[in-house]
């Protein structure tokens, strides 16, 4: 049973689709340990609601909804890993009342973590992690058939792209497909290279759903060689919006 009832809860962005075409449910970060709520004004929720704003501006013409996890708790809590039983929460919810509907989890530090944990979902078609908090403990098998994406800034200061990249080799071996982006010159907060990041979510949300035709770019990406597609470069082509 989930305590505090109030919580995890899911906010929707934009419009509500009565019957969604596809889902995406965005994973904010937190802490590793603490039992304060989650909610919408703090930095780590709110960080998340351009990623929302932009997938809403390209898919919700076509049946995508768009949903941002709010956690019964700030922390991962270990061994309680509560971010993720809140994952996993919503997702059973969101599979009982859209049937057959495929979901994209997107999350960012902590939420990326609750996010490739919580892959195993029926109703998960696709994970995308940015900059995730991950310490080798972290399992794989739960990606099988999933198509996967890591980015990871390499001005990180927060958690650690060496982890990211380690479990992005330990995924391949069980992921549908996988791809790793470094974002030479941003650190953890995704404020440099701000609409790059943008650019990169959306456009992998949008192609793993079946909404728009996968870019170029990721499709590339997905069909390197090992190592290089586990290291891929996200060329700077859409702005700085912002600094470090």
């Amino acid at each position: 049973m989930i305590e505090n009832s109030r919580l995890p809860r899911l906010d929707h962005v934009g419009d509500a689709p009565r019957d969604p075409s596809a889902i995406v449910v965005l994973l904010h970060g937190g802490r590793a340990h603490s039992r304060e709520s989650g909610e919408r004004k703090r930095l780590t929720y709110r960080r998340m609601i351009p990623f929302a704003r932009t997938l809403v501006h390209h898919g919700a013409g076509s049946g995508l909804a768009v949903f941002m996890l709010r956690y019964r708790y700030r922390g991962w809590n270990a061994p309680a890993a509560d971010a993720l039983r809140d994952a996993q929460a919503v997702l059973a919810d969101l599979a009982a009342r859209h049937p057959g509907v495929p979901v994209a989890l997107v999350g960012h530090s902590m939420g990326g973590r609750a996010a490739l944990a919580a892959a195993s979902a029926s109703n998960v078609v696709a994970v995308c992690a940015l900059a995730p908090w991950l310490d080798g403990s972290d399992p794989v098998a739960q990606l099988a058939g999933r198509t996967v994406l890591i980015a990871h800034g390499d001005r990180e200061r927060w958690t650690d792209p060496v982890e990211s990249y380690d479990y992005a080799v330990r995924a391949q071996r069980v992921a549908g497909r996988i791809a790793r982006f470094d974002v030479h010159g941003a650190g953890h907060f995704m404020i440099s290279r701000a609409r790059d990041w943008q650019w990169l979510v959306s456009r992998f949300v949008l192609g793993a759903l079946g909404i728009e035709p996968e870019d170029p770019l990721l499709t590339n990406a997905f069909a390197e060689s090992d190592p290089d597609r586990l290291r891929t470069a996200l060329p700077a082509t859409h702005g700085t919006g912002g600094t470090a």
